[in-house]
């Protein structure tokens, strides 16, 4: 059989496209070699955050299993799994179990859509570096991820405590919260693009010669904003809050059932790294040229293209975890407060105004190239400098200012140094 199947794939259709015993091995690969350098990525992504914290600290972080401290994911692996598994008396046993796989699925089965690198012209036929190019693009990514939410808020409801109980609760509003705002902010590129595969948003940045991050720097800040808030990290934690809730939504779970939730928020971190970079940083397409976008490429571009794909993501990651470490937790009404009053609206206007743009421009006649990409870079600029420096002022941006307004709080302030004075000349 498995010769019949090679004897198959030498063989390549004339448009070029592979047949089918091609498809299916090429595809059987990239599961295994994929997937495979995932899961790695997600253990060694709790090194890495060991290890870039201690950096920020000034500490040496984990360093004593294996060379530099690189053995650790395998040491917690070997003592979650050897760990004893607790089950609360009242718990829903059944889904008390599911929740930690539900949680982890969605975020891998996102990547069956992200393309990772350019096409390969192998000598059998075009080979795609991305699972199933489907027409729905990113919307699929939108609709799978949504659904890591369901395991976060059954595990806190099975699990028949309070606390967790509340950390799910927390989970579901802050995901409904910014799911809007972050598919809102996706439909500036898809009127930039024309198209939802996800190819074809990277071509578009090749074509403009300009990243969506600059031709499109609202919905950039937006959507990197609300991918925070999808995967539960500082500062927008409270899910879990372990000030307020112990540990939220996985407070009664232990072993590799309690790991399961940090590789599911591993995985998550992965995937929003590799949409912010698909969908506003170019993606896998390689700078200052325009030979990988044309078509199929060489073997040496599309490992060239991966490793570009690769540098960005690991930016991304190790941007999630600096802003951990360095900002501290919003109050929950400043999360519900900025996603709603802040995100949706600002949403619902930029989008009114990249339509408008892009209609002025293509009725102009102005092909999509580098002018057109200038022109919407000078556009969000004066956007943003208007949004932050304008409108904003360090008010809803800085986590920390005072929600009452600036008369009022020098009124409160000189009433309470009047009440100090005062105190202070009263006889004893």
């Amino acid at each position: 059989m498995i010769a019949s199947v090679l004897l198959v794939a030498q063989v390549p259709t004339p448009q070029g496209e592979p047949a089918f015993g091609v498809f299916f091995v090429a595809t059987v690969f990239k599961m295994i070699a994929l997937f495979t350098v995932w899961m790695v990525g997600v253990a060694y992504m709790t090194f890495a955050e060991r290890r870039i914290s201690a950096w920020i600290q000034d500490r040496r972080g984990p360093n004593r299993v294996g060379w530099h401290g690189m053995g650790q994911p395998w040491a917690d692996a070997v003592k979650n799994i050897m760990k004893e598994e607790t089950m609360p008396p009242y718990a829903n046993k059944a889904i008390f179990f599911l929740a930690p796989i539900m949680s982890f699925v969605p975020a891998m089965l996102a990547w069956a859509v992200i393309p990772f690198g350019a096409s390969w012209a192998s000598k059998w036929g075009r080979i795609d570096m991305v699972f199933a190019d489907l027409p729905i693009g990113f919307l699929f990514v939108l609709a799978i991820t949504s659904l890591g939410v369901y395991g976060i808020v059954l595990a806190g409801w099975s699990s028949n405590n309070k606390y967790a109980l509340l950390g799910g609760l927390r989970s579901s509003a802050q995901m409904v919260s910014y799911e809007i705002s972050m598919g809102l902010s996706l439909i500036p590129v898809l009127l930039l693009t024309g198209n939802v595969t996800l190819n074809a948003v990277v071509n578009t940045q090749a074509s403009l010669h300009v990243w969506n991050a600059l031709s499109l720097g609202v919905a950039c800040f937006i959507f990197i904003t609300a991918a925070f808030a999808e995967t539960n990290r500082l500062p927008f934690d409270l899910p879990e809050a372990e000030s307020e809730l112990i540990t939220g939504y996985h407070t009664e779970y232990s072993a590799m059932k309690f790991s399961q939730f940090f590789i599911a928020e591993y995985a998550n971190m992965m995937t929003a790294s590799a949409m912010i970079a698909t969908l506003f940083f170019g993606g896998w397409d390689i700078p200052f040229t325009q030979a990988d976008n044309s078509g199929a490429v060489s073997g040496l571009m599309v490992l060239l293209s991966i490793l570009i794909f690769a540098l960005k993501m690991a930016f991304f990651l190790f941007f999630f975890i600096w802003i951990r470490w360095t900002l501290p937790r919003f109050r929950y009404d400043q999360l519900m407060s900025l996603g709603w009053k802040i995100f949706l609206p600002t949403s619902l206007a930029y989008i009114v105004i990249i339509a408008a743009i892009v209609l002025g421009l293509d009725a102009a006649g102005i092909e999509r190239g580098l002018v057109y990409g200038l022109i919407l870079f000078g556009a969000n600029a004066v956007l943003l400098i208007g949004l932050f420096v304008v409108l904003d002022r360090g008010r809803i941006v800085s986590p920390a200012s005072a929600p009452v307004a600036g008369a009022r709080l020098a009124h409160l302030r000189a009433l309470a140094a009047e009440r100090a004075r005062l105190s202070a000349v009263e006889p004893r």
